[in-house]
């Protein structure tokens, strides 16, 4: 054997032992267009990271967090990096699923992170569990044009009483035009996130202080029966089967007069790439019904590390990366400003670049800020929570009655038939849970 030889040998083996070293993340993620915009970035973080490959796994949201939760239950090993939502993080990192972020770096700025968001990603023992990709609440997207041709003035803090005659006098149903588009796919945190959300500008809860499921007191009934009327008249065809992502598709074809969702959506329904309407969007809070309560929401999509994880450092290293001030950077280098995450950095806030840029800003700030997960209905209750229940049954049930609701509005069930079996379901959920007797 030559020298020539050997030497080639060596090299090969040092350059196979260079793949071999290379570490690759399996991320699961939810396919919501700021998570797709990240995918397309990913060259970035590996051009600064050539030893970590990066392979995503896009789900559906109901399917999303169906996997995960399976597998951190499991300890399936099979993603590295989670995309999970504010509901799971300090319920999973209490049952010891999660590992804390200790080392996103110097440069990471925890003390940036906005506290309504920061402070639901932060477990009992003061460590982050979860960094947040984007944070949002909900509010009113309106198309000012239709607003002004049924005579109306949008106002910044609408009541239902408004909205719902605004919806049904901008319906133009041989035009195309829905007077308001609203959740309907039934999911914990598809129509429930909405409906929960709204039922607490009602004065309703899921629970009273004693745990007792509330969906036969009256003011759920208001709610659905106001929700249900409304969607009859002035909502799209077959908005059963509509989550997030078909009403903004349908909002940007310019088939909606006012969508009520997450905050997030502003920067896709303002964007003339991809909205037909991106000129005519103005933006209000969630309604009130007086009783001093908003239908709006708090929410934020996480990266989080499972416990037991074998390749922690990069995920980290991944995570500090995705949700750093450098990407917010990134992204408006190369889209501008206004479609950079919103919702997670206090800085973005104060950068007078991204207030000219995106005129939801202040909007979306306010809602964030105007939510409050320890006091989200009118009367007191026993949770933590804003559109969801902060305890680990609620996953089940909250889907066990998004189904029921989601029945009633398709017509395939009466209000009062989903709102008796939604109380049964919860009873039968928490006496099992031993919350009640």
């Amino acid at each position: 054997m030559t020298f020539k030889t050997l030497l080639l040998g060596a090299c090969s083996a040092m350059v196979l032992a260079g793949f071999a070293q290379a570490e690759t993340l399996t991320i699961a993620t939810v396919n919501n267009g700021d998570m797709v915009r990240m995918q397309g970035y990913t060259d970035a973080f590996k051009k600064a990271n050539p030893d970590i490959d990066i392979q995503w796994v896009t789900l559906e949201e109901n399917v999303l967090r169906e996997r995960v939760t399976t597998d951190i239950a499991t300890k399936g090993g099979q993603y590295d990096i989670m995309t999970i939502g504010t509901y799971e993080v300090p319920i999973w990192a209490k049952q010891g699923w999660l590992l804390p972020l200790d080392n996103l770096g110097d440069s990471y700025d925890v003390n940036d992170l906005l506290p309504a968001i920061r402070s639901g990603l932060t477990g009992e023992d003061g460590k982050l569990y979860a960094a947040p990709f984007y944070g949002e609440s909900s509010m009113v997207m309106y198309r000012k044009d239709l607003v002004e041709k049924a005579g109306l003035t949008m106002p910044d803090a609408p009541t239902w009483d408004f909205i719902n005659d605004a919806a049904r006098k901008m319906t133009d149903r041989a035009a195309g035009i829905n007077g308001i588009c609203l959740r309907g796919k039934a999911g914990w945190g598809e129509n429930m996130a909405f409906l929960t959300a709204t039922s607490n500008a009602f004065g309703a809860r899921w629970f009273d202080e004693n745990w007792k499921p509330q969906f036969d007191q009256p003011e759920w009934k208001k709610t659905l029966d106001m929700y249900v009327s409304l969607m009859k008249d002035a909502g799209p065809q077959g908005a059963s089967s509509n989550g997030f992502n078909e009403n903004l598709a349908l909002f940007q074809q310019g088939k909606c007069g006012m969508w009520i969702d997450a905050t997030v959506a502003a920067s896709f329904v303002t964007n003339p790439k991809d909205s037909t309407v991106a000129d005519k969007v103005g933006f209000a809070l969630a309604p009130d019904t007086g009783l001093g309560k908003r239908g709006n929401w708090l929410w934020a999509w996480n990266l989080a590390i499972p416990a037991g994880s074998q390749k922690s450092a990069s995920a980290e290293k991944f995570i500090a990366w995705a949700t750093g001030k450098d990407y917010l950077k990134l992204v408006a280098d190369k889209e501008g400003w206004a479609n950079v995450p919103p919702g997670t950095r206090t800085s973005l806030y104060e950068n007078a670049e991204y207030q000219k840029a995106a005129p939801f800003a202040k909007m979306t700030l306010d809602s964030i800020n105007a939510a409050d997960p320890k006091a989200p209905s009118v009367k007191p209750v026993p949770y933590v929570g804003v559109q969801f229940v902060a305890i680990p049954e609620f996953q089940g049930l909250g889907t066990t009655v998004g189904q029921l609701f989601s029945a009633a509005l398709a017509g395939q069930m009466s209000v009062d038939d989903a709102l008796k079996q939604a109380q049964d379901a919860a009873t039968a959920t928490m006496t099992e849970g031993g919350y009640i007797q």
